[in-house]
């Protein structure tokens, strides 16, 4: 499994496809509050993981039904309900896969692919079992089943290993010691300017001062670990943000909570300290 995960990555046949689905998602999606809905932006998590919980639940608990007797009116209705709620939970997700870098969208397509085939069974299984013939909707439900499983283990590799839409900066803070951190000279700190600092001589963060307050905040982009520090400061809905130069991903400086995705994941604040002029940071 781990040759053919390799050559699908690194299948740049696949960009054909992909790179005009890609084009035809973002021009759907275009506007902003749209593609920030799907991303999870108001919910703070990806919402595609969350939202593929129902139709999986419902198909598993289908064939679960389908080696009992006496189901089948339940094995039907759970059948047709995991089907309908495909279809949103596949929206998302062709939303969050066009915000992928190129390796990732390989990966994403043949899952999408693999999806979409079990989508097809569980489709012609609802129709077999609303006709009367389940024993085909049995059938029908089962292969759908092992496409979807499929899909899923894809789905895993795509987050798990390649690391998409999990939090890139996170890992940052693992590479922290434990106590307070000299960031800079408080009085050295220009207003309302992004400022690229160093923690504990590894961990890179920027640091916004406005008044006599300062965020120091990690610099690289949960999404896909873009450069912070070198993107812009808006004000987005009366609040002071950062824009990732990158994806445009906008977090506040505030307190890092995302305000536009693709990020879907809000971006870590670090407590400070001034102790005799010198801005201190340490661990959450």
């Amino acid at each position: 499994m781990r040759a053919i995960l390799t050559k699908i990555e690194q299948a740049s046949a696949l960009d054909r496809v992909g790179d005009r689905l890609q084009q035809g998602v973002q021009a759907v999606l275009r506007p902003q509050r749209v593609r920030d809905l799907l991303h999870g932006v108001w919910l703070g998590h990806p919402l595609h993981p969350a939202m593929v919980q129902v139709p999986v639940g419902s198909w598993i608990s289908t064939a679960v039904l389908d080696l009992m007797p006496g189901q089948r009116r339940a094995a039907t209705t759970l059948c047709a309900f995991g089907t309908i709620s495909a279809l949103p939970a596949a929206v998302a997700g062709l939303n969050d896969w066009a915000a992928l870098s190129r390796d990732q969208r390989r990966i994403g397509l043949v899952h999408a692919a693999s999806n979409s085939v079990g989508l097809v069974f569980y489709a012609g299984s609802v129709a077999a079992r609303l006709t009367g013939r389940h024993r085909l909707g049995r059938t029908l439900g089962w292969l759908g089943l092992s496409a979807a499983s499929t899909g899923a283990y894809l789905g895993g590799h795509l987050a798990y290993k390649q690391g998409a839409q999990v939090n890139q900066s996170i890992s940052e803070l693992h590479r922290m010691a434990d106590g307070w951190h000299p960031v800079a000279d408080l009085s050295t700190l220009p207003q309302r300017e992004l400022i690229t600092r160093e923690v504990d001589d590894d961990v890179s963060v920027i640091l916004y001062r406005h008044g006599d307050e300062v965020t120091v905040m990690l610099e690289r982009c949960p999404h896909q670990s873009g450069p912070l520090g070198k993107g812009e400061v808006q004000e987005i809905g009366g609040h002071t943000c950062v824009v990732c130069p990158w994806h445009g991903s906008a977090f506040r400086l505030n307190g890092g909570e995302v305000v536009h995705g693709p990020s879907a994941n809000d971006q870590q604040v670090l407590p400070t300290r001034v102790v005799d002029g010198v801005l201190e940071t340490r661990l959450p």
